[in-house]
């Protein structure tokens, strides 16, 4: 059964996909309001939010490749991969909500050693779901194309989990009151914002097992048994995958293209409020035009990989996020005349409009790289005879949560040295300073991008060199003894 090409129901892969939500509830919060709400609400220098955040991805250094090598060798009735998924969901939440839920009166040691602590745990407890999540979506569907299909309902609904997040947010719990002119300052709302997502993550993550469920007798397993699991097993087996060329070309430019998306998260709240001036009534409108863009992505990968082959889509789309991020931000840079001023009634909807090509293109990027990651582990089993999703995604994740952390520790780093004060208010800030931060969201933040194509460019694993390392699968396991070639647990 291993070395069919099964293709996957919509339910199936909506279930799997919906289990992505998690993943976007939490990195909305991570790159939108972690950093504003210790910064900006509690007081905690940039320089300590931004290190606080970049510690936890040393634990993830270390997380990341042991919650993968493990799936990789477990074997229980449920599979390799959703135990850790089940026992991953409250964990999650409880350590979410904590985050945002500090104790009042503490200094900034304190305030710091609480940010470090629950960053490190929530950052845990997500590694322990997601990177088996994701080797499951490698294993589920073995189609080229199939691939592509199930990690378009991941990213359409992991990015819309996002967005929903921050509309919600922005709506329910952070909205103006007389107190407090944007509600983004409000430190009453953070608590409930942090127990109602941390239960939507739990909710997501528990309809994700369940759906999945059925595909478990359908997993494959190794032509090869994997060694029994130590830290030099561990060490051995990220070096063979970092060996691989096809891995280290996407993984390089997964990694400069989501420092970007970092930086820019970062960035985001200090730029709706301070840069465009907005109230938090404006600004949720823009991740909208994202959302709307969300079912074109949905549409165009499929199509893409199919018109461009996989590589060729990445890059396509990747230039137009890049020209597309930048034009509203230089504009106002330039001071040309014609691009509506804070307050122009115009201007809302441009923003929302940029929202709407980013959301179009950007998703079908990541869709691409995930779809290209199981492909690269097909060309791997065939070199090595083992399968190990879980490292290769761990080292995937891995990828994204450290241009998440660093890009959160540079974006505070940036904040103290443009000299951005905390506890601003809106229309308070020099215009010097307002300046350098579009500067650090716009153009700055590009060159990451411009290297994440040149890596991209080194990846030469294509649809037919693909189609001819699954016919070859397919002898090997129809030649492997009848132990080794079927089952899945």
């Amino acid at each position: 059964m291993s070395g069919e090409a099964r293709t996957l129901s919509v339910p199936t892969k909506f279930a799997f996909g919906m289990g992505q939500a998690a993943e976007g509830i939490k990195n909305s919060a991570f790159n939108i309001f972690v950093l504003f709400y210790y910064n900006q609400v509690l007081g905690l220098s940039g320089t300590y939010t931004g290190l606080a955040l970049g510690i936890a991805i040393v634990f993830d250094a270390i997380t990341d490749p042991l919650a993968g090598s493990l799936s990789d060798r477990a074997r229980t009735r449920w599979g390799r991969r959703h135990p850790f998924m089940f026992a991953s969901a409250f964990p999650l939440a409880f350590t979410f909500f904590m985050l945002f839920a500090p104790p009042e009166g503490l200094g900034q040691v304190a305030l710091f050693g609480w940010l470090t602590t629950f960053a490190v745990l929530v950052r845990g407890s997500m590694t322990a779901y997601h990177i088996p999540h994701l080797a499951l979506g490698a294993e589920i569907a073995a189609d080229y194309n199939d691939r592509s299909s199930v990690f378009a309902y991941s990213t359409l609904l992991g990015w819309a989990g996002g967005i929903t997040c921050g509309f919600v947010a922005y709506t329910v719990f952070f909205p103006s009151v007389p107190e407090f002119e944007n509600g983004l300052l409000n430190p009453a709302g953070y608590p409930p914002f942090a127990a109602w997502f941390g239960g939507a993550m739990v909710l997501t993550i528990l309809y994700c097992c369940w759906g999945t469920r059925k595909e478990i007798p359908y997993l494959p397993v190794p032509l090869e048994p994997p060694p029994p699991f130590s830290v030099g097993a561990i060490v051995r087996e990220l070096a063979s995958v970092f060996r691989s060329r096809s891995f280290l070309a996407i993984f390089f430019g997964l990694l400069m293209g989501a420092l970007v998306l970092s930086i820019e998260g970062v960035f985001s709240a200090y730029m709706g409020v301070h840069f465009w001036g907005l109230p938090t009534e404006m600004i949720r409108f823009i991740p909208l035009g994202a959302a709307v863009g969300l079912i074109v992505a949905f549409i165009l990968t499929p199509l893409f990989t199919r018109w461009f082959d996989k590589r060729n889509a990445i890059v396509i789309c990747a230039v137009v996020a890049i020209v597309n991020a930048n034009i509203p931000v230089c504009l106002r840079l330039l001071g040309v005349s014609w691009f509506p001023e804070n307050g122009d009634p115009l201007l809302v909807p441009i923003l929302i409009g940029s929202a709407f090509i980013g959301g179009s293109f950007a998703p079908v990027i990541f869709t691409t790289i995930n779809s290209v990651f199981a492909d690269i582990c097909d060309e791997f089993e065939l070199d090595t005879g083992r399968r190990v999703e879980g490292i290769v995604y761990a080292t995937r994740a891995f990828a994204l949560k450290a241009a998440t952390g660093l890009g959160s520790m540079i974006g505070g780093i940036v904040l103290d040295l443009i000299r951005f004060p905390s506890n601003a208010l809106p229309g308070a800030v020099d215009p010097d300073v307002i300046f350098r931060l579009g500067v650090a969201q716009g153009p700055a933040t590009s060159v990451f991008t411009l290297l994440s194509l040149l890596f991209y460019f080194q990846y030469k694993l294509d649809r037919k060199k693909h189609a001819k390392i699954v016919e070859a699968l397919a002898e090997r396991r129809a030649e492997a003894p009848p132990a080794a070639a079927t089952g899945g647990s």
